[in-house]
């Protein structure tokens, strides 16, 4: 247990600091290469992990290209001015409109590509209409916080999502159905406390006017209006492959790749740019990391936490669920979600599935919410920092964890209430 917990401990380490640029991916490989020689993991293990990560890995990549198409041709931009619009000059109003495009936006092309894709927007919107530092702080902060808290509504939404449906194969209705109230309540809870917190570093009136027409940000008129018919069909798409018992993966890259196709031929983008921009990194990084957490797995974690959830299922229904996502949580806000998901999906399944559903479901609020209490907890605010780096925006750890440790606990427990 001492080695493994050392050696995964050494590789988030790298992760997270990235010293002379090391990529997030190549540390994962790294540590999983030297889990594989001290023989924490064996071969066998990687190819235990590899089948539980390919799907979701190879989906993300996919929603990641379509949303990179998109916003080529002004989708995304062309969203944010409409609410910003929308909002008629209201900063509270604004505050509560960019929050739903948020959800809306991590709902469909996950909470990743929200932080990649919305985040440099958004700036770049409150830089134009000359918001102070703290209002931006505000907006940045409750958009990063959103990213994560509204991906629970669809199998797409997160990575730990599809982890977790592939595992115990949940089907694409089946998911959303049982994950619909929860996370509605988790988006009116995030919109409500966020909006307490941040409240007196709303502006009450903001200049819109300021901002360009929405149309005039729409670099491809031909492939936006096609945009909206491609996103409906391949949401059926999603719904066909459930009925069949397709990977998800089928639909998620297939239709990106198809989708870049046709964007090649309106001339919209240029396919071996898309590509290469894709983060190929992050597929290093969820087969490393996850071999890397294998080894704790074998060295005793997930009996641990089974154990543990057998004795908050002694104490009844109700508490089995808040105990299991409130573990999750704390467990994904120091280990990283990515990890976490696999290790409490393992545990789950050694206790008993199914005929305990729900805390599957628990398991899922709490790697996708719990990660919000610091920077390291997941991958999408991991992207969003460094996003925001690059921008000339930093986020200490303390100005993150003075809102992440407030805001998350509240928030999880009104989303864990819809599971009851």
């Amino acid at each position: 247990m001492i080695l493994a917990f050392s050696l995964f401990l050494a590789t988030l380490i790298f992760i997270i600091w990235q010293p002379k640029g090391l990529q997030i991916g190549t540390s994962a490989v790294v540590g999983a290469i030297i889990a594989l020689l001290v023989g924490v993991v064996s071969l066998a293990d990687v190819m235990t992990v590899t089948s539980i990560v390919w799907d979701a890995t190879f989906s993300f990549i996919g929603i990641i290209i379509l949303s990179m198409i998109l916003d080529e041709i002004g989708f995304f931009e062309w969203a944010a001015i409409k609410m910003a619009k929308l909002s008629g000059g209201s900063g509270n109003k604004l505050f509560v409109y960019i929050l739903l495009l948020g959800a809306l936006v991590s709902a469909f092309f996950a909470n990743d590509g929200a932080a990649l894709i919305l985040t440099p927007i958004l700036l770049a919107k409150m830089k134009y209409l000359k918001m102070k530092p703290l209002p931006i702080f505000a907006f940045l902060m409750a958009g990063g916080f959103i990213g994560d808290s509204a991906s629970n509504p669809l199998v797409i939404s997160n990575l730990t999502n599809i982890v977790t449906v592939g595992y115990f194969d949940i089907g694409f209705v089946e998911y959303a159905k049982n994950m619909f109230l929860p996370n509605v309540l988790s988006v009116g809870a995030s919109i409500v406390v966020l909006w307490v917190y941040f409240r007196k570093d709303i502006p009450l009136v903001v200049d819109v006017s300021q901002l360009p027409e929405a149309k005039s940000v729409i670099k491809n008129k031909t492939m936006f209006n096609f945009s909206w018919a491609f996103l409906a069909l391949l949401m059926v798409g999603y719904f066909i492959g459930d009925h069949y018992d397709l990977p998800v993966s089928v639909f998620a890259l297939g239709g990106a790749l198809l989708f870049l196709l046709i964007a090649n031929h309106y001339k919209a983008v240029k396919p071996i740019m898309t590509i290469k921009a894709a983060p190929w990194q992050v597929v290093w990084f969820s087969v490393g990391l996850y071999v890397v957490v294998y080894g704790l797995k074998n060295a005793g974690l997930t009996d641990i936490i089974a154990s543990l959830i057998v004795e908050l299922n002694t104490h009844g229904e109700t508490i089995a669920i808040l105990g299991t996502g409130f573990l999750s949580a704390t467990v994904s806000s120091v280990m990283n979600n990515m990890p976490t998901i696999m290790i409490m999906d393992i545990a789950i399944d050694k206790v008993g599935y199914p005929g305990h559903e729900a805390l599957v479901y628990a398991n899922v609020l709490g790697s996708n919410l719990g990660p919000k209490m610091t920077p390291i907890g997941s991958l999408a605010t991991l992207l969003w920092l460094h996003v925001l780096a690059q921008k000339g925006v930093k986020i200490t750890w303390s100005e993150y964890l003075k809102v992440g440790l407030v805001i998350t606990p509240p928030v999880l427990f009104v989303a864990l209430l819809g599971l009851i």
